[in-house]
């Protein structure tokens, strides 16, 4: 017993100096100061190498991450090696009749306009059934049934007792008798046409003065019983359907079209219909009417396409290949290839000729087989790029972000360009970093920047960039650093700045004295620290 109260009490004891210890601990992260994040020598990121110190992008002082908007690009120069070793290609942006085909699927339907319904006008007992089937075919006039109405068989010897009176006071002198007699009649034969009896009916029970105690009821139409109620015996009203009868001749089909194609289509667009039972055989149509309700499972929308059913074929229910086939009329159209998904941007690179090329933000609506439809942004006969536009991209990116992109000048590239003279010689360069190779993380940069003769230049404004462009497949949007270093005396120009990730970063270095560019400097930089 004393040996596990022992053992308990040892056991607590631990755990108060636990407690004790985290308590302790986190006091003393409390009291502490927090570095700061970086040197304010180093300044936040900024629109150029020359541009005005700007606000941070990011909460990472000293980077760029930009993710609402798009990098900024600029127009860039290739040779015509780059050009070849990186495969660009160059097409027009033209006119064209444009023609589109829209594919879908489909379900047969029964022409609600080509259904009858079978009913009668007065109560009664059907006796006999003829059309005893569902789907079975019958023909306009053909009997359906038989039907006993005590109503209409006394409406009937009203009809009959009314003619004889009429007969008996033809001849009648008192005034009103004749015609009154004449009244009688005619009101209880309209009472049987309003009951939907044939005329046939009326005349053989005015031939034979008995009344017709089973009326035959016909079809109206010719087509397909699709459903049947009349049974013998049934006891019927008005209200009661007896039969549907349907019209095959013509059918419905419902096609189902993605939401992203029912802009292009329109009523009265030719459609063909393909079955699966029938190879080779294309049924033609055209669009009726397209419904005003999207599927929210299939964000589809239903098309009523009017088909012809020759031999009746198409039954309903029936699974079919719709193709519609739309007009679009004359656009203008740029090859897809050409078209640049940029972010949110739709890009083309304008070909100015002699390696010269130009990014242009675009507009464009549907893809037509191989073409995008230009909305804005091009106009005819334009040559434009059509390959390597990520590596173009890519290039702009880079001379956007180091400042480093110059116009050419005029002529450039031509055989008659005159010659230029060559560039005077800049001061010589020489960039370090501290740790070296850089981290992801706080860096020093030195640059040590020597005139002619090796002699140290002084008083120079030294800005340090660094850049890497966007992998939109890894989620990386494009980083950009820019660290203004301060003179140390001797041509010694130090600084601070923060990497935001390890990797391969273009570096730009920019000097200049009196507001003019002294010299200039561009590598590769492999930084460790991972992404």
């Amino acid at each position: 017993m004393n040996k596990y109260v022992l053992r308990t009490s040892l056991v607590w004891i631990a755990v108060l100096a636990v407690l004790v210890g985290i308590w302790a601990y986190r006091s003393h992260l409390k009291n502490e100061p927090h570095p700061m994040p970086m040197s304010s020598e180093v300044q936040p990121v900024a629109a150029g190498p020359t541009s005005d110190v700007a606000k941070p992008e990011s909460s990472m002082p000293g980077m760029s991450m930009p993710e609402s908007k798009d990098a900024a690009l600029v127009p860039v120069q290739l040779t015509p090696e780059r050009m070849q070793s990186i495969g660009v290609k160059t097409g027009t942006v033209e006119y064209k009749q444009l023609s589109d085909d829209v594919r879908a699927t489909g379900t047969v339907d029964i022409d609600e306009r080509l259904l009858s319904y079978v009913q009668v006008r007065f109560p009664g007992y059907i006796r006999k059934v003829f059309a005893n089937a569902t789907y079975q075919y019958v023909r306009k006039g053909e009997p359906l049934f038989t039907v006993y109405s005590p109503d209409l068989v006394a409406t009937q010897q009203e009809y009959l007792l009314a003619r004889q009176n009429q007969k008996a006071l033809q001849s009648s002198t008192v005034d009103g008798v004749a015609a009154g007699a004449d009244t009688l009649s005619a009101a209880a034969e309209q009472r049987l046409a309003q009951w939907d009896v044939p005329a046939s009916e009326i005349a053989r029970l005015k031939e034979t003065g008995k009344p017709v105690t089973d009326l035959t009821i016909y079809s109206p139409v010719s087509g397909y019983i699709t459903e049947r109620n009349a049974l013998p015996n049934l006891y019927v009203e008005p209200s009661t359907r007896l039969y549907t009868v349907a019209d095959l001749s013509r059918v419905w089909v419902n096609a189902q079209i993605f939401q992203d194609d029912i802009g292009r289509l329109k009523p009265g667009d030719a459609a063909s219909i393909t079955v699966d039972s029938y190879p080779g055989r294309i049924f033609t149509g055209q669009i009726e009417e397209i419904l005003p309700q999207v599927d929210m499972a299939t964000r589809t929308v239903r098309v009523r396409l009017a088909i012809a059913n020759p031999g009746l074929k198409l039954k309903p229910g029936m699974f079919v290949n719709v193709d519609v086939k739309t007009n679009l009329g004359r656009q203008l159209v740029v090859p897809a290839s050409a078209v640049f998904q940029s972010g949110t941007r739709q890009l083309v690179f304008l070909n100015h000729g002699n390696g010269s090329l130009e990014p242009k933000e675009i507009a464009v609506g549907p893809r037509v087989g191989d073409d995008f439809v230009v909305l804005k942004g091009l106009e005819a006969h334009q040559s434009i790029v059509t390959s390597a536009n990520f590596l173009i991209d890519s290039e702009s990116q880079l001379q956007a972000a180091a400042g480093s992109f110059a116009p050419p000048p005029p002529g450039a590239g031509s055989n008659n360009a005159p010659a230029t003279t060559p560039a005077e010689p800049q001061d010589n360069i020489d960039f370090t970093t501290d740790p070296n190779p850089p981290t992801k993380g706080n860096n020093i940069f030195r640059v040590r920047l020597t005139g002619p003769g090796n002699t140290p230049v002084t008083g120079a404004s030294v800005t340090v960039t660094f850049y890497m462009a966007a992998m939109p497949a890894m989620g990386m949007a494009a980083m950009n650093t820019t660290a203004t270093l301060a003179d140390k005396g001797n041509g010694l120009y130090e600084g601070t700045g923060a990497l935001g990730s390890g990797g391969t970063w273009q570096v730009t270095i920019t000097t200049q004295k009196n507001r003019q560019i002294i010299a200039t400097k561009q590598l590769r930089v492999n930084a460790t620290g991972g992404m």
